[in-house]
């Protein structure tokens, strides 16, 4: 309940940012205007096209529906992310959804910090709500924290915040909701939501203790992700202690989704297995992965052996001819110094340096055209290009399996058919029955329908969100 409270929704559901605009507007707007709360998908994108979102966002929700912008910790740009700070702020983005950090970088801390102030009763009032993407305790602990003082002396120093906003900022935690992000699509670490949750359910009574949040009147909420694709993943969720739900993968699977109809068609043909880890873009030389579709697509294993490739070779040149040969005509389909020309042009407006040490350095210059090819498949994903189907790299975790195994046989089955609204009613009706199911249970009550029972999908829970949504096993109930 404070959750909704605080961010004006009619249910504790959010429906994740998914970079390149896979989140897109329209998932935003149709979420925000059945009262959950949605991400756009930020991550990767020029900033003309944030701040065209963003408006375009903004005139569709007049009546001040909540969203919220993913802010994308960027490795090797940090101009980029200061960039997509500042225009949060110009534009009156109120939440972001923080993804990929380790560790606080001064933008991010920055927009917390911006326009602390108390109100009339001496509360402090935070206009800027982070929500922080965690799968780490150490990760965890930074965020549950106040923000460091020697980050908030130099935000100071520049100008960037006043002294009362750097005396508050000592009072309140750099995110006040946590999302602990389990086995998801794209970038994870594939912990188990049943450890990982308590485990962050401890890290926030640690904080709470040590910085007396709670005497100040802020509170900390979880929110569980990972593996979220049938009611009783939901139900379980809540059960642990989870103030919020949030979904990924379920999501690009519907219609609102900013990826290609063949794309989605894939999803909705997927299983549980039927995904795999490999090659992050964004990571490559660290050796960074995503978990992605596997069925359908060479991708995994095209990317898996490119970044082989660059560990055992100092050049491209350096590889063998036949193997040289393969990546060129299999994977790449055009010649490396083609691909280098191209990659060059991008480096030389993006960050001039990269080019200039690829020049010189000729594994640098391999990492870059190999990270051409892994960043082009989430392109060539979205855009459905038929050509390079065998290329597509599709974020996906495996609760992709537990959304098409539970609507199997009914009207959601089919990915024209999904939409991300009516999904979230299903899903938390679901829930919501299955826990009405086992308070029955305990008080002994005979001839209960079976859990199967309970969690299929009824085409009744798919009416519209103001009318009563039941099904035959809620009646029963």
């Amino acid at each position: 309940a404070a959750f909704r409270a605080e961010h004006n929704l009619r249910c504790a559901y959010v429906a994740g940012a998914m970079a390149g605009g896979i989140a897109s507007i329209d998932l935003v707007v149709d979420m925000a205007q059945a009262g959950f709360l949605a991400f756009f998908g930020a991550g990767a994108l020029p900033l003309p096209a944030i701040e065209d979102a963003i408006r375009q966002i903004q005139k569709r929700l007049p009546n001040g529906e909540s969203y919220g912008m993913n802010l994308l910790h960027n490795y090797y740009d940090e101009k980029a992310e200061w960039a997509t700070v500042e225009l949060y702020l110009a534009m009156g983005v109120t939440r972001v959804e923080a993804a990929a950090f380790v560790s606080l970088t001064a933008p991010l801390v920055y927009y917390r910090v911006k326009g602390l102030h108390r109100a009339a009763d001496g509360t402090i009032v935070a206009p800027h709500h982070v929500f922080a993407k965690v799968s780490r305790p150490e990760v965890a602990t930074q965020f549950l924290a106040p923000p460091p003082e020697s980050m908030l002396a130099e935000l100071r120093a520049t100008g960037k915040i006043t002294a009362e906003e750097a005396e508050l900022a000592l009072q309140v935690p750099v995110a006040s909701e946590l999302t602990c992000e389990a086995d998801s699509g794209g970038h994870t670490d594939r912990r188990p939501l049943s450890v990982l949750l308590p485990m962050m359910l401890h890290e926030r009574e640690q904080a709470d203790e040590r910085y007396r949040y709670a005497e100040r009147g802020i509170s900390i909420r979880l929110g569980a992700a990972g593996g979220i694709g049938e009611p009783l993943s939901l139900h379980a969720a809540f059960a642990m202690g989870a103030d919020y739900i949030v979904t990924g993968s379920v999501n690009q699977a519907c219609r609102q989704s900013g990826t290609a109809p063949r794309v989605r068609e894939m999803l909705a043909e997927a299983s549980m297995a039927d995904v795999a880890m490999c090659p992050a873009s964004d990571m490559f030389e660290m050796g960074g992965k995503v978990q992605v579709l596997k069925r359908g697509t060479m991708y995994p294993q095209r990317a898996q052996r490119l970044y082989e490739l660059y560990k055992a070779y100092p050049s491209f040149d350096a590889i063998p001819d036949p193997e040289r040969k393969k990546v060129e005509t299999q994977i790449l389909k055009r010649t490396f110094a083609d691909i280098w020309l191209e990659t060059e042009r991008y480096w030389i407006s993006r960050q001039p340096e990269e080019a200039e040490r690829a020049r010189t350095d000729k594994k640098h210059r391999m990492a870059l055209c190999f990270r051409w090819y892994l960043g082009m498949s989430s392109r060539w994903a979205r855009l459905g290009d038929p050509t390079r189907q065998a290329d597509y790299q599709i974020w996906c975790g495996p609760a992709i399996g537990g959304l098409n195994r539970w609507t199997n046989g009914t009207s959601l089955e089919k990915a024209e058919n999904r939409d991300a609204p009516a999904l979230a009613r299903a899903l938390l009706t679901g829930a919501a029955v299955l826990l009405r199911r086992e308070l029955a249970a305990r008080a002994r009550v005979r001839h209960l329908p079976s859990v199967v029972a309970v969690m299929k999908l009824s085409d009744s829970w798919l009416v519209d969100d103001r009318a009563t949504v039941v099904s035959k096993s809620a009646v029963a109930l």
